[in-house]
């Protein structure tokens, strides 16, 4: 079979910090650690990122080894790919269907530990869960048809989402997780957490509609002109093949007069 290319996207807003980074942590990795310690490092921390969010019904004080996951499932995630690049030695087919099969447990393990804290409604992590996975489904989607792998949407991606629910773990641990009064379709009262998963998930859904509407009709617009294209190759091709038949059938005739 032969390996699909695809050209990788990822034009986040701490990109500039974050690439630097992850070279400098490339070439100083002991020779030992590989892309899969790395790999499993980073699945390591989703568990415990679940366990610290579930515990947290015991003390707020979990809410810190919550965001200590976050930048160990950082630096194993991110990591990986960059140290296979550095190294040269990148298994692309493997390497991608292992490391998004992860994200994609590690996404399901974040978020049901976030609906089992005393935080957050169970409900509004689910839905910031689908709509995580949507925004999944739709950038592998795009990876087949576009050949374009893209991380990161509006400036933000994983990174980001990280940097943003460690943010929210200071605030709250702070703060409290204070309830607000608002009216929604659903029963109150909702506490910061509640209503900051719901903003997440708001944004994960209508970004999905919007990039997969948009996306259609580019690709819908790609496939017609190409359709457009073999309609036309096509009458070319029966236009010269009955130029010729007829040419055929007029030396014929010609050669039969001079009989």
């Amino acid at each position: 079979m032969e390996e699909q290319k695809h050209i990788r996207v990822n034009d986040i807003l701490l990109g500039p910090l974050e690439r630097p980074a992850l070279k400098w942590l490339s070439e100083h990795m002991p020779a030992w650690v590989t892309p899969d310690h790395l790999t499993g490092l980073g699945l390591a921390a989703s568990f415990l990122i679940f366990a610290s969010y579930w515990l947290t019904s015991l003390s707020p004080a979990y809410l810190w080894l919550a965001s200590l996951g976050f930048l160990l499932n950082w630096f194993g995630d991110s990591l990986d790919g960059t140290l296979a690049r550095y190294r040269k030695i990148e298994r692309p087919l493997y390497g991608f269907f292992v490391d998004h099969a992860i994200d994609a447990l590690s996404t399901v393990l974040i978020f049901t530990g976030l609906g089992l804290s005393p935080y957050v409604r169970f409900e509004f992590a689910l839905l910031a869960l689908v709509g995580y996975l949507l925004m999944s489904v739709y950038t592998y989607l795009v990876t087949y048809a576009n050949g374009v792998f893209r991380i990161s949407y509006a400036g933000l991606g994983p990174t980001e989402v990280r940097a943003l629910a460690i943010l929210i773990n200071t605030v709250v641990f702070f703060l409290g997780n204070r309830e607000v009064r608002i009216s929604l379709p659903v029963p109150g009262p909702f506490s910061i957490f509640d209503l900051a998963i719901l903003f997440i998930a708001i944004v994960f859904f209508v970004g999905f509609i919007v990039v997969s509407v948009t996306t259609a009709l580019e690709l819908e617009k790609k496939d017609t002109e190409k359709l457009l294209r073999r309609q036309q190759a096509q009458r070319e091709k029966e236009a010269r093949k009955a130029a010729r038949q007829k040419e055929k059938k007029q030396r014929s005739l010609a050669g039969q007069a001079h009989k």
